[in-house]
Parts: structure tokens; sequence; C-alpha cells
């Protein structure tokens, strides 16, 4: 048997690579960004629901805090293996429309929310959020202002390419309170860029890093991506330790999902040129010891974070959440979304746009809010989103919580549920303290198949397909 890999990790404990049980284990399976997962909303669910979901939590929930989410769309060209809903053009005339259109759908939003609730977090994602000139930033921003009550200590971030930001929109974004970027840089390697059609020369990038921290944005993110064509551990490492010299607060190490089923476009990337599952293991084993070693706790799935960073805090204190934006400390807001494809959540429900932007015209044009399909949450789905929560974020659960929180017998409810349990402790994925049930160094790198045996809705929609667990 091939000896497992130790990693320590941060207040969960380390990360164990055990090759053995990683094969055992691989399988499709969701990431559970939301629960039920996006495959499960209904398009019985539209802007009339939607309305009333707002109404609903204005009058059962005013308490809670908002956090505002704009898609920006616009890229000028098409990373072959990217997975977001994009629109490529270089006519920047074209988003000059969508700046008024997102506008008109903010005010729709905000008339109908009651006054006083503040917004404490905001994200901008693409696309190419600056694909936006500096005037249309400002425009956008000014008018959130305008229609909602800030937090003096709002959480507000971006996603950045660094082939297409300038210091003039940086500063803009920053002007209006943004203090948080997020860049992709993927891989360094000349050949592996040619390979996915995203060519981002390392000096571009860290031009980019130096303006962020020259107008002071507090934290920086950047995302890698292993399993693209022609990577190996040898010529990966030099982007991470390249990334590790540019000092950022967190990093995302995604694992590439090829799901040209999903994404045609990634019909471009040949499989034949990708890295095989065993080379992708040998790659996430060598990101893992050396963020390690520079001073980086994992925090789940594909994510570091420096041990000061908000989200490993909130990791050792046990409250970190789970979102359509990854790990986050927000777990008590209501999550309103804008623009096409835009995804958002309020306590019960989930909800999310148009995927056209003719579409998203049309209904605004209309008077009609452009939400698509969405769902609303029954108990059942609270208590299991909130168990499925808490292990992808704490790796831990105390079944007597939910038995005093949701007046349930614990064992005897999950019963179906627990039965794999019998097995993950048996190859050491979990160890039970009493009734708590604790995930185990080994069974950090496998959480997700952990956390799917309490998924009533997973095998339940013909077609369905996922990314691999690991």
């Amino acid at each position: 048997m091939t000896p497992p890999v130790i990693l320590p990790g941060g207040g969960s404990g380390p990360v164990v690579i055990n090759r053995e049980l990683i094969a055992k284990y691989d399988q499709p399976g969701p990431r559970y960004t939301s629960y039920p997962t996006a495959p499960h909303f209904s398009e019985d669910f539209g802007a009339d629901q939607y309305l009333a979901e707002i109404d609903r939590s204005n009058r059962e929930e005013a308490d809670r805090d908002l956090s505002l989410y704009f898609h920006i769309p616009f890229c000028d060209t098409l990373c072959w293996y990217c997975g977001c809903n994009v629109v490529v053009t270089q006519k920047r005339e074209k988003a000059l429309p969508y700046v008024d259109y997102l506008k008109r759908e903010v005010d729709m939003v905000a008339e109908r929310i009651a006054k006083g609730r503040k917004v404490t977090q905001l994200h901008w994602g693409g696309g190419t959020p600056t694909y936006l000139e500096a005037e249309q930033i400002r425009d956008i921003m000014s008018h959130v202002h305008s229609r909602f009550e800030i937090s003096d200590s709002m959480e507000a971030s971006v996603e950045l390419d660094p082939r297409d930001c300038t210091r003039d929109r940086l500063a803009a974004l920053h002007e209006f309170g943004f203090n948080r970027a997020s860049m992709g840089i993927q891989d360094f390697d000349p050949e592996v860029q040619k390979a996915v059609n995203r060519i981002q020369p390392e000096d571009l990038t860290w031009k980019v890093i130096d303006w962020c921290h020259e107008l002071g944005y507090k934290s920086v993110n950047v995302d890698l991506i292993y399993g693209l064509p022609f990577q190996t551990t040898e010529r990966f490492v030099r982007t991470v330790e390249e990334v590790i010299r540019m000092n950022p607060e967190r990093i995302a190490t995604f694992n590439y999902a090829h799901v040209p089923w999903l994404k045609k476009h990634q019909v471009l990337i040949r499989e034949e040129d990708l890295p095989t599952p065993e080379e992708k293991l040998h790659i996430f084993e060598m990101i893992s010891h050396r963020f390690h070693e520079a001073g980086y706790e994992f925090i789940g799935m594909d994510h570091f974070a420096k041990p000061d960073d908000e989200i490993a805090i909130a990791q050792r204190e046990g409250t970190l959440y789970r979102n359509f934006q990854g790990y986050t400390t927000h777990a008590g807001c209501d999550l309103y979304a804008f623009g096409i494809t835009a995804i958002g959540q309020m306590r019960r429900s989930y909800f999310q746009n148009v995927k056209k932007i003719s579409d998203y015209y049309a209904a605004i044009d209309a008077g009609r809010l452009p939400v698509e399909r969405g769902i609303i949450l029954s108990e059942e789905d609270l208590l299991r989103r909130d168990v499925i929560t808490r292990l992808m974020c704490n790796f831990e659960l105390h079944p007597a919580d939910f038995e005093a929180e949701y007046g349930i017998d614990f064992d005897r409810h999950f019963e179906k549920a627990l039965k794999p349990f019998a097995e993950f402790e048996a190859d050491g994925l979990i160890v039970r303290e009493g009734r708590t049930i604790k995930v185990t160094a080994a069974g950090r790198m496998l959480i997700r198949n952990i956390a799917m045996p309490f998924d009533e809705y997973l095998g339940t929609k013909p077609g369905q397909r996922f990314s691999r667990t690991v």
C-alpha cells in the first residue's frame, strides 16, 4: 500500500492524501454551493414567487443583513476551460445597455426591501467585471449606494482578469468600498496557456497585484487550476513557487472539471493532452505541501488561506459558511443577485435570472423581474442543508445540536443517510467521539463524498452529471 501523505491544516487539523481511499471514493458529485443544488431549481418559480419571498423576508427576517452579487458576463476572449456564463465580445459598446438594465433591476428589487437593512457584503463576478470602464463602474456603484444602506464595514470583492484590468478601474472600485480582489492565474506555463487560450505573462499579474496593494485593497486571492493540458508536477511547481512569492492572502486551487456535455467550448481542449488522475493527485500533493510550507492553512476542498485571514479564523470558530461564491464568513445574509444567470438566496429560497441578454432586457422592459427559475425550501431541505454545510465547513457534526434546533431524533431521522458512515469509519474517514461525528485528516479530502448521503435529491434527476469529487 502506498503510504498516505500528511499535510498539516488549520483549525480543523491536517489533511491526509491516501491514494487508495481516493481511488475507491472517486466519483461524480456536487460541490454543494447550495442545497438543493441548482439542477433541482424549478421553472415554476418566477418573478411573482421572488417578490413574495422578498416580502416574506421583510416580515419574518428583517434583521438579516444583505449581500449583493452582480454578474458582469463580458470577456474579450474565451478561456477554453471556462465553466462560467460569459458573453465573449471585443465590442465594448455591448456593455453600455447592460449597465443601464442592471441599474433598472436594482431599482425593481431595492424598492421592495424594507428600509434599514444594511449591505454588509458585495461581490462582482463574471465574465470579467474589469471589462467595464472606470466611469461605468462608478455609474453602477453610485446607483447602488443611492438605493441601499451600505455598512461602513462592508466586505466588497471583485474578480479580476489581469489581462483586462487597468489601474483606474481598480481605483474606481476601491473608491466605492471594494477591499478584496480575486484574480485568475491558472498556470504560468506558456504551453499550458496556449492550450487553454489564456496568455497571461507573470509580469502582468505582478503589476495588478502591486496596484491592489498600492490602492489599499486589504486582501488578494489568486486562482489556480490543476488538471489542464500538459500540466505535470514538475512543470506546475514553478507556478506555485511564483504564487508564493506573490504572497496573496488566499489561494484557490481548482480541480479542472472537463464537462464538454455542459460547456461545449471545452471540446477545444484535447482529452489526450490532459494529465492522468494519478498525475493530478501528484500535482495536488505538491501544491498542498508547498503552500503549507509557506504558512497557508488548508481550509477545505480547494482553498488555502493565511492563518490570520477571516475564513481561517471563521473555520476555527465554527462560523464558516458556503454559498455560490464559495467559502464566506457571511452566513446570515439575504443574497440578492443581479444580471444574467445570477443566483440569489434568501433563508428559505434560491432564485436564478435568465441566461440570455435578450431575455434579460425584454423582462425588464416589460416591468418584470428577470427571474427564470428557483426553489422554495421545505423544512427538510433546511435541515439537510444545515447538516451538509456544517460538514463542508467545519468537518464535524453534533447530532444533539440538530435535535435541539429541529426537534428530531437525529439517528432515526437520518437512518438511511448514516448507513454509509460505518464504511467511512472503517476506512478512517470519520471517527465518533460519543455521538459527535468528526471528519479525520484522511476524510477532509473526501468531504463531498461524506456529505452526499444526506442529499435526498441525488440521483433523482435523469441525466444529471457532476464533476469528479477528487
